[in-house]
């Protein structure tokens, strides 16, 4: 059951009520929108990404990631989520379906976001915090696609990306553990962080509900001697069909946390 509100946009949006069960998504605009308008969207929404948070004693950690078959016109976006601080797979929920709009730098959201959602509600429980394989507020309007998924789904989230998109660093130590700030236009929007002894470092920015030295901290916490902390990268073996069988929770298990 979701109470209705008003965005600022005027569009109506369902509010997750406590006592559902699983991920509810919070919409607060359309999918279909010109480039124009998304742009417009991403500075209206970009006001109301939370900076702050320490996500204190998390028990459940998701990560997601999409995987898009470019021939095909199709993506399969996967969540799996952790549990906390086992990183044990607690549940894993996989979504094919047509992708139309082309890949746009600094929209990947309006591309990649509706699959993940969809992929999200599936979920029996509900992450206390998510890492996204994208950007963060490292945005050039300050709304990338881990702030974007933050907002419609009202949880603490992290970007953990690749890549940069915008901003200037300098290189961060060789040592794990390392990293450097992430600077545009005079503002901080995030760290370069070197997650594993002489690998290439990644990208960590906040999301929403969350500070940056909280971001850090998660993302170190979550890594298991790969680049990637294990959220976003078994996220991101799921997405390509490639998580092994043995690695995923059986149906018999189940799960007594967070419901």
């Amino acid at each position: 059951m979701a109470m209705e509100g008003i965005a600022k946009n005027g569009l109506p949006i369902a509010r997750r009520c406590v006592y559902n069960q699983g991920m509810k998504v919070i919409r607060r605009h359309d999918w279909r929108v010109s480039t124009s308008e998304a742009r417009e969207i991403q500075k209206e929404l970009a006001g109301e990404v939370s900076r702050t948070g320490s996500i204190t004693s998390p028990r459940l950690i998701a990560g997601v990631d999409i995987s898009v078959n470019r021939w095909a016109k199709t993506g399969t976006a996967a969540v799996v989520v952790l549990g906390y601080p086992g990183l044990e797979i607690v549940e894993t929920k996989v979504v094919t379906d047509r992708i139309e709009l082309p890949y746009i730098p600094g929209l990947l959201s309006f591309r990649e976001a509706p699959l993940i959602l969809a992929a999200c509600e599936e979920l029996k429980v509900t992450p206390d915090l998510m890492l996204v394989d994208g950007q963060g507020i490292a945005h050039p309007r300050r709304l990338g696609l881990a702030s974007h998924l933050g907002l419609f789904l009202d949880i603490p989230t992290i970007g953990c990306a690749k890549s940069r998109l915008c901003g200037s660093h300098e290189e961060p130590g060789n040592e794990q553990g390392s990293y450097a700030e992430l600077w545009d236009n005079r503002e901080v929007i995030g760290v370069v962080v070197r997650t594993r002894t002489g690998v290439k470092p990644v990208y960590v920015s906040i999301g929403h509900k969350v500070d940056l030295p909280a971001a850090i901290s998660r993302v170190l916490g979550c890594c298991r001697g790969y680049r990637l902390p294990e959220p976003t990268r078994l996220a991101h073996q799921a997405a390509g069909g490639h998580l092994k069988s043995e690695k995923l929770p059986s149906a018999e298990a189940g799960y007594s946390g967070r419901l």
